[in-house]
């Protein structure tokens, strides 16, 4: 099997490479453009050409921005280039969430905004609380590096999409992402997500559930990016055997 990488020169795809060799897997290709001292392995096909790629890899991971995933998907779909895909890029707009679900009709895709096991099991823990303690009012705040484009993070607003779920609620009309000014006391459905940004922050989520007299707040802190390239490998491993379709990473890790 070879592992094609969109996001190769980033932070967490030179982690792929370094762990698909450890493991000795197959790098078969790679999106590269501009000039770099990466090292890439004997056959690998470096190239800035989308169809070139994919032609050369079986499973691609995807850790770059929403429109390099936007061409991937694009030229995938026009071109009948059905590969297993794990997504891991966030910040989408609705035409590039819209791609994932057209692809999955052809070929297997796995969306997740974050691939460690931990957050995965999280998901399932808010939303788990948020329906028992359907009288608390719900809070998230993230924290990431100066470097990260998109906010709140798309682990964050996952977060807070399992969390409206459980109570019913559509997380557009009830979440808020900043407060300023005399804007009135809370409201009984009000989600905040928060974002901080700041320093080499790998990632720390906090989602708290509060009322009178007592809160309660779970906590996941990423301490390095070698979690996400593993549970991307992880869930890669897995995702080449299924048939078409559209997978979250609790699929692939049977939670």
């Amino acid at each position: 099997m070879k592992f094609g990488i969109v996001g190769a020169t980033g932070r967490v795809g030179q982690l792929l490479i370094k762990i698909i060799k450890e493991k000795n897997l197959e790098l078969g290709s790679v999106i590269f453009e501009g000039k770099s001292e990466l090292e890439f392995p004997r056959g690998c096909v470096v190239t800035n050409d989308m169809k070139t790629f994919l032609e050369n890899c079986d499973v691609v991971i995807d850790f770059s921005a929403p429109i390099a995933t936007q061409n991937l998907l694009q030229t995938a779909i026009e071109n009948n280039l059905n590969k297993a895909m794990v997504i891991a890029t966030t910040g989408f707009n609705d035409h590039q969430k819209n791609l994932l679900i057209k692809a999955s009709e052809t070929m297997p895709v796995l969306y997740a905004t974050n691939m460690s096991l931990g957050i995965a099991v999280l998901n399932k823990v808010v939303e788990m609380v948020s329906k028992t303690l359907e009288n608390f009012e719900i809070e998230i705040v993230e924290m990431h590096h100066r470097y990260k484009k998109d906010a709140p993070s798309g682990t964050a607003l996952t977060l807070a999409e399992h969390c409206a779920k459980a109570r019913g609620l559509d997380l557009d009309k009830v979440r808020v992402s900043g407060r300023d000014g005399i804007i009135g006391e809370r409201s009984k459905d009000e989600i905040a997500v928060m974002a901080l940004r700041g320093g080499d922050i790998v990632g720390r989520h906090t989602v708290g559930f509060y009322n009178d007299g007592e809160f309660l707040e779970f906590n996941h802190t990423a301490t390095s990016r070698e979690t996400f390239a593993q549970g991307a490998i992880k869930v890669a491993l897995w995702l080449v055997k299924q048939p078409a379709g559209f997978y979250h990473i609790n699929d692939a890790l049977g939670l």
